[in-house]
Order: structure tokens, then sequence, then C-alpha cells
């Protein structure tokens, strides 16, 4: 994975991270909002109700009390608008006194009157939808009039509040609007202050990137001649001392290695810093598998491995063949090195439905479950004194994902611990098969 994808998308996840926790806190705001609007219009609404009822329950005991009196209902009423309304009822259901409501709410009045069961005093608001999806809400009270020994009498009032929760709707759809361009702000804001936040992070990568291609760079020229000089030792007949011949081997040995580790460190410094551009032409991805079969076999037959091939004639598609070449090699010898004795490997490739896979299986020592997510990350090796006695470096699996990636491809593993390992490659552009 290249510096800039591996920046890239950790300030993006910084960004979404700030975006999710501002978000949060402005739903919880906007829902806080909305209940404390919806409270406190509510609550004032419901004390008018209840003090008109009980004005009305008051003067309908009066009336009834004395009915001769005469009384200024205009007066009485003064406070009441034309959403507001009242219906008294005896106890025979008989309606005795009101205030009529607007004709357009007043089955809708009735039908709650008819089927009324809340406790006295209580307010409760009523929705009813009509049949274009509009809404009429009414908020309701009732009241006993206790007029002693005349018969009970029960006081209904009501006010038409769908005009208030529309505009309570408004308000919040409006808070809401402006809730999401804050919210659009503030990950904005988010994403600048995290680009600041990784500069630091950015430059030390970078120099600790520049110091492994430049210390790798180095490295390889003393390295070839150390190697060359082991070699000239080992093939000078003049030293006969097998202690003496077991340290030149041990030293070639290591050398080997070392200008293995090397040239790694500088293929994924070279990546990293975006030194190694892809040089993409039409390659034959199956005789780039038969090479790396023909270089790997000697070594497999060392162990008595079968080395299987299931290949087509030819499949083509657009890539490094450089690269690929060295995908397949990384593959192939990271199953030859991890399969016991008398074990099996099989390299395949197949073409359909515009793409290409290539897989490796091999009858190893598999892979545990917990080391999976992490066996493509730089260095990580399972066994760490077994991949050292081997030769491994964690770097082979870790470019091979990374060449991968480059051409936009997939690669995934699966894996038994035991019975061995199976690695999956798609390439999304095929050419030709």
């Amino acid at each position: 994975m290249n510096e800039q994808n591996i920046f890239g998308r950790s300030r993006l996840r910084l960004m979404l991270r700030y975006a999710l926790v501002m978000g949060g806190l402005v739903i919880v705001l906007l829902f806080a909002m909305h209940k404390t609007m919806e409270w406190a219009i509510t609550s004032e609404q419901a004390r008018e109700l209840l003090d008109t009822a009980n004005s009305i329950a008051e003067s309908q005991a009066y009336y009834e009390l004395h009915p001769g009196a005469d009384t200024d209902e205009a007066q009485l009423y003064r406070s009441m608008n034309d959403r507001l309304f009242y219906y008294v009822f005896n106890e025979e259901g008989r309606l005795i006194k009101f205030s009529r409501a607007s004709y357009r709410i007043e089955s809708f009045i009735l039908d709650i009157i008819g089927t009324w069961n809340a406790p006295e005093r209580e307010v409760r608001v009523f929705t009813k939808t009509d049949e274009r999806g509009g809404q009429t809400k009414l908020m309701m009270t009732a009241q006993t009039v206790v007029n002693p020994p005349l018969p009970l009498q029960t006081v209904y009032v009501g006010k038409d509040v769908t005009a208030m929760y529309n505009g309570m709707e408004k308000a919040t759809s409006a808070l809401a609007v402006l809730g999401g361009a804050a919210l659009v702000f503030a990950a904005g804001i988010g994403y600048i202050l995290s680009g600041g936040a990784m500069k630091p992070v950015r430059e030390a990568y970078e120099r600790q990137r520049q110091f492994a291609a430049d210390a790798s760079h180095e490295l390889r020229t003393p390295l070839a001649v150390v190697l060359a000089s082991a070699d000239l030792l080992r093939s000078d007949t003049s030293i006969t001392s097998p202690f003496l011949k077991q340290v030149i081997e041990d030293v070639r040995d290591e050398v080997k290695k070392m200008t293995k580790l090397v040239g790694d460190l500088l293929t994924v410094a070279r990546t990293d810093g975006k030194a190694s551009q892809l040089k993409m032409i039409r390659m034959d991805i199956v005789a780039a598998a038969q090479q790396t079969v023909r270089i790997m076999r000697p070594f497999a037959e060392k162990k008595d491995i079968v080395i299987e091939e299931v290949l087509p004639k030819k499949a083509e598609l657009c890539a490094d063949e450089q690269k690929i070449r060295q995908l397949i090699l990384i593959l192939v010898d990271n199953a030859v090195k991890y399969t016991p004795e008398h074990g099996h490997i099989k390299l395949s490739v197949t073409a359909d439905k515009g793409e290409v896979l290539l897989s490796v299986s091999d009858s190893g020592i598999g892979i545990a479950p917990e080391h999976r997510e992490r066996i493509f990350d730089r260095f990580y090796r399972v066994d760490k004194a077994r991949s050292r006695r081997m030769g491994g470096n964690g770097l082979g699996l870790a470019i091979a994902r990374e060449i991968v990636e480059a051409h936009h491809g997939h690669i995934s593993l699966e894996s038994v611990p035991g019975k061995g390992t199976v690695f999956h490659v798609r390439f999304k552009e095929k050419i030709k098969s």
C-alpha cells in the first residue's frame, strides 16, 4: 500500500469519525430542541384548555343552579378564538350546551367524545389523517360539572392545534437543514485539521522510508562484495579445514539472506515513494506462471514436493509483466517454504467473465485464524523462528499485496491449520483469454 493510500485513508477515517461524532451531537441536539419546543408549546396550550374547562364548568354549575340568571357569554368566553371549542353533555349523553368547532373537524370531535376514556382533566392530543395525507391535530380535555343535587354533566374542551404542530415541524425541519449544513462544514474543517495532524506523521514516515531506501541501496554493493568473496573462498581448494569451510558456508548463507532482505526493503521503499512505476503491457500470465514453476521446481524436488499446473493455453491481461512474475514467484516460493516433505502444490489460472483468477494452494502447515488478518503486514511472521530458519523476512506477502493493489486486483486466502493454504488473486481487467 503506497504512501498516498496510507495517509489518504487515515485522513478520511479521522474526518469520518469526527463527522460521526458531530452528527450524533447534532441529532441529539435536534431531538432535544424538538421535544423542548413541543413541551413548551403543548404545556401552555394544555394550561389554557384546563383553565377554560374550569371556567365553563363553574359557569355551567352556576347556570343550572340559577336558571333565571342572565349570563354574559361573550364576556365569559372572550378569550376563546375560532380554534377553541367546547361541548357539554349530561349523563344521558344529550348535548346541553356548546361552542361549535369548525364543520371540517366537528365529526372528528364527536367521534373522540363518543369513545372518551381519559381520566378527568387529562389533556390528550388526537390525530386524524385525511385521504390526501394531511393531518389534523386536536388537543382536548374533559371535566365533570359537580352540581348537586342536579345530574352530573361533562364538559369537553378542545382546540385545533394543527397550525401549531405544523409550525413546530417546519421549525424542526429548518433546524435539521441548518444542522446538516453545520455537519458538512464541520466535516470540511475536520478534513483540514486531520491533514494538519497527519503532516508530522507523514514527514516522519517519509524520513523513515528514505532512510530504508538509502540504507538498502548503500548495502547492496558491500553485500555483493562479501558474497563474491565468500564464493571465492568456497571454491579455494587450499582451504581444507572442515571448520573453515563451514564458517565460509554460514557466512555465504547469511549474506544471501541479507541480500534478499535488502532487495525486499528497497522494493518496499520504492513502492511507497512511487519510484516504481508500472509498465503496463499486454502479457500472458500463463507463460509467466510456467516460467515460475520451472524456476521453483528444483527447490521443490529437494523436498520431494510435487507442483501441479492447471493452466489454460493462454490468458492475457494488461499488467506490468515483471511485477506479475514477481507476484507469482513470491506465492510459489512461500508455498515451497512452508510445505513439508512429500507435499503437494497446485498453481492454477482461470479466465472467466472479464476476470483472471490466479490460485496457489499447498498442503503445508496452514495459518491459524488469528494470524490471517495480519499475514499481509510488513515484517509479520506467524512463526518467527521457523521463518528465520527458512530465510523469510516477513516482506514477501506484503509486496505481493502491493503488486495486486497496484493492478486494482484483490488478494485473499483460505487456510486450515495443518492441512494447507490457498491464495487467490483476482484481476478485474482481462484483455483476452
